[in-house]
């Protein structure tokens, strides 16, 4: 366990220490050295949404190219996947720093640098379930950025109530038979492969958790559906369809009718994830907000100085404050060995509102400029809307926290 934000003989120490210091720093290098001239390059085709999408809702191929060139390039400088264990081909980073890194690079606001670090595409815990044969040709090539995936569990019909999942998998000598749909699958268009989740064994007889198991399945063996273009992630979802695909006991992911199980182990790290990058776009906003409050002049007099201005900035600085303090507390836990199920629900229900207010307020404080399709802000209000439901909806991390604490 890398402990280098954890000052001696502290519980916690705020400070940032030195390696993730070097990394933040090498992070901000990498960024304008290979991330801000392919969006110089790009120019309107990644900045106006309406030029960066085809017909159908895809990206264009020029933006799929310049994701691709970052992911392999930020591999390559050892950041893309560097929060994975060095066996792996990671860097065993604390999830301190990992939290850290997270923010830092939201902070750019809503641009290709969110590419920079692995997110749903990645390689993720599960992944690291892989065996044999498994580990060269799918776990390997993703933290090395030549290869991105998908995870397929929610469904038309299950979203937060996964386990009620309609896919099935049935054994047919050597393989496995693997039916249903899949809905909302970010990165879907683009994958590899995906991580599918499909009933095996009957609810019945396994459990409403258990009798489920995650599949490899690649590109040219399912079918992808509409795209789900949900406001912030425009082209980047859509749906699966498995009609009959067969597979081998080579591409069972882990332990049969366990995988729903191993999924919930992972879900506080990626609750963390969430966490920190709405805090750092929110950090973002608020820069911006405060930058115009400052310029821009109404009535003879900057418009900061009105109560209704300053007070929202000043609410979002409180805000993102107290989520970032959260944040850190999440990732010393998850270092020290807790599953951290309360903290970090707490976290991703706090941090993607506060993200989420503080987005609406910068539009309110940019008045009309703010509405403009093509701004940042805006961006940033659809990410943060997206963000309250992703990894599990408001609701969700309230009933979590409630029952956590016995009262449900």
């Amino acid at each position: 366990m890398a402990t280098q934000d954890v000052a001696p003989g502290a519980g916690v120490s705020f400070e940032t220490g030195e390696q993730a210091r070097l990394i933040l720093d090498s992070l901000d290098e990498f960024v304008e050295r290979e991330v801000e001239p392919l969006e110089s390059d790009l120019g309107e085709t990644w900045s106006n949404p309406r030029l960066r999408h085809e017909t159908d809702g895809r990206l264009v191929p020029e933006v799929v190219e310049a994701i691709e060139q970052i992911r392999k390039k930020s591999a390559d400088a050892g950041f893309y996947a560097m929060n994975l264990p060095e066996a792996a081909g990671g860097d065993d980073v604390s999830n301190v720093t990992w939290y850290r890194a997270k923010k830092h690079v939201a902070g750019k606001g809503v641009g290709l640098a969110q590419y920079v670090l692995a997110g749903p595409e990645g390689p993720k815990p599960l992944l690291l379930q892989a065996e044999g044969e498994q580990v060269e040709k799918y776990l390997k090539p993703t933290v090395r950025g030549e290869k991105s995936t998908a995870f397929a569990q929610t469904e038309p019909g299950a979203g937060s109530d996964s386990p009620s999942m309609d896919a099935r998998a049935e054994k047919e000598g050597d393989e496995w038979v693997i039916n249903g749909t899949k809905q909302w699958i970010t990165n879907a268009p683009y994958a590899d492969f995906v991580q599918v989740f499909a009933r095996t064994t009957p609810a019945e007889e396994a459990g409403r958790y258990g009798g489920i198991t995650c599949f490899l399945v690649e590109r040219e063996e399912y079918e992808v559906g509409a795209l789900n273009n949900a406001v912030g992630f425009e082209g980047m979802q859509a749906e699966v369809h498995l009609d009959d695909v067969r597979v081998g006991e080579n591409r069972v992911l882990g332990e049969p009718d366990a995988a729903f199980y191993n999924a919930m182990d992972f879900l506080s790290l990626g609750r963390l994830e969430l966490g920190a990058e709405a805090i750092g776009h929110a950090e973002h906003l608020l820069d911006a907000a405060i930058d115009y409050a400052q310029d821009r002049e109404a009535f003879g007099r900057p418009i900061g100085k009105f109560q209704g201005i300053s007070h929202k900035i000043a609410r979002g600085r409180a805000k993102t404050y107290a989520a970032d303090a959260a944040g850190l507390r999440c990732a010393w836990k998850l270092d020290a060995g807790e599953t951290a199920i309360e903290d970090t629900s707490i976290l991703k229900w706090f941090a993607t509102n506060a993200f989420w207010e503080v987005a609406d307020d910068t539009v309110q404080v940019h008045g009309g400029n703010g509405l403009a399709e093509d701004n940042p802000y805006m961006d940033g209000l659809h990410a943060a809307r997206v963000l309250r439901i992703v990894e599990g909806a408001d609701e969700i991390q309230l009933n979590t926290i409630a029952k956590q604490l016995g009262v449900t």
